[in-house]
């Protein structure tokens, strides 16, 4: 059966919004204040609105303060069929915020002298075949590389990769699309080849160098590349939609081994607000690598992109830093904030692949 549009907007003001998460270590989680209160019910009231126009089934956010949880609750339905509502243990697909966490291990290689940014890829990932023009894995983490991103209906990929190396091979005959430095043009396949200089210049596979190094550092015990045919607890199940008219249904089935590093990975709300503050508290890498990182790279004729090392980079109508990155992926939506100098860390995650809420109103009521 169908879900539609009426019958999901009704689960999703009826169902139960869990709070914290048990999975939320109790130290995290602030005092809430009279401010935040009036914050947090209008953000979720500003989430609901927009799920409901959108058939969004579910969601879950998480925003954090100086290190502690001010809001973490989960909206709606993870399972529409189940009526399972989602809760903030609920595992959503992050799509492109895990390039976030993919420039992490980069960093981590740089700090550790085992990466050198400027050199060939072809010094870390020998198979990738050399191209009319020499490029870099500084250039290639920056989306100036020249590589191109998804064709036809390669998004929606259910063929199964056993490893970085193979995934390469849906892109790495492909001619550059430009002389590198050029222009910006966004390509997760160039995160496919970052993670195969990842494991060049680590020595170990891509995934075990994350969970080492950058996940279980971090403290995301919820957070783990997506195999469609493992049993991952709370993974939620993901919808999608033609139009605005059309029903809410379950989104096709892929297979996201071949963009780990780009696009594959599944977390939850409060895992990824872990991660955004261990990145401002250098609780992972050192202040100069996020200089690296969070500092916007040039073309060659030096127009700023807005766009560092795995992260969106630009300045508030305040003058406020702010970093971040969305996602998109099949049956998923994601959005990582960060705000360093305030200490502030917004995410959010929903198991469409739709148009979701106005996100900045709900992050603009917290930012004070």
């Amino acid at each position: 059966m169908l879900f539609r549009l009426a019958s999901i907007s009704f689960w999703i003001l009826l169902c139960p919004t869990p709070g914290r998460s048990q999975a939320v270590p109790a130290h995290a989680v602030g005092q809430t204040s009279i401010p935040d209160r009036v914050a947090i019910d209008s953000g979720r009231a500003i989430m609901l609105r927009g799920m409901t126009r959108a058939g969004t089934p579910g969601a879950s956010v998480t925003v954090m303060r100086g290190g502690r949880i001010v809001w973490s609750e989960g909206l709606g339905l993870a399972d529409v069929e189940n009526r399972v509502p989602v809760t903030t243990s609920t595992k959503f697909r992050i799509g492109s915020v895990s390039k976030s966490l993919t420039a992490t291990a980069v960093g981590l290689l740089v700090e550790s002298g085992k990466l050198d940014l400027d050199a060939p890829v072809q010094k870390y990932a020998p198979s990738f075949p050399v191209k009319a023009y020499p490029i870099s894995t500084r250039q290639v983490a920056g989306h100036l590389a020249g590589i191109r991103h998804y064709a036809n209906e390669e998004f929606l990929s259910a063929r199964h990769y056993k490893n970085v190396t193979e995934s390469l091979t849906m892109f790495s005959n492909d001619s550059l699309l430009f002389r590198p430095g050029d222009r910006y043009s966004y390509s997760t396949y160039g995160f496919v080849l970052v993670s195969a200089v990842v494991e060049g210049a680590a020595g170990e596979p891509f995934l075990a160098f994350m969970q080492r190094r950058v996940l279980d550092p971090a403290g995301m015990r919820n957070t783990i590349a997506e195999f469609p045919d493992s049993l991952i607890p709370n993974r939620a199940r993901f919808y999608t939609r033609a139009d605005s008219v059309s029903p809410t249904v379950n989104a096709p089935y892929v297979d996201q081994s071949n963009k780990w590093a780009g696009g594959g990975y599944l977390s939850t709300t409060p895992d990824l607000a872990l991660f955004g503050d261990a990145m401002i508290t250098g609780k992972i890498v050192k202040p100069a690598t996020l200089d690296l990182l969070w500092t916007s790279q040039h073309t060659t004729d030096g127009k700023p992109t807005g766009y560092g090392i795995g992260w969106s980079v630009a300045t508030d109508s305040a003058g406020r830093q702010v970093v971040r990155h969305s996602g998109g992926s099949d049956g998923g939506t994601a959005l990582l904030v960060l705000y360093p100098k305030q200490r502030m860390v917004f995410a959010f995650l929903f198991n469409s692949d739709g148009p979701q809420p106005p996100l900045q109103r709900v992050i603009d009521l917290f930012v004070r």
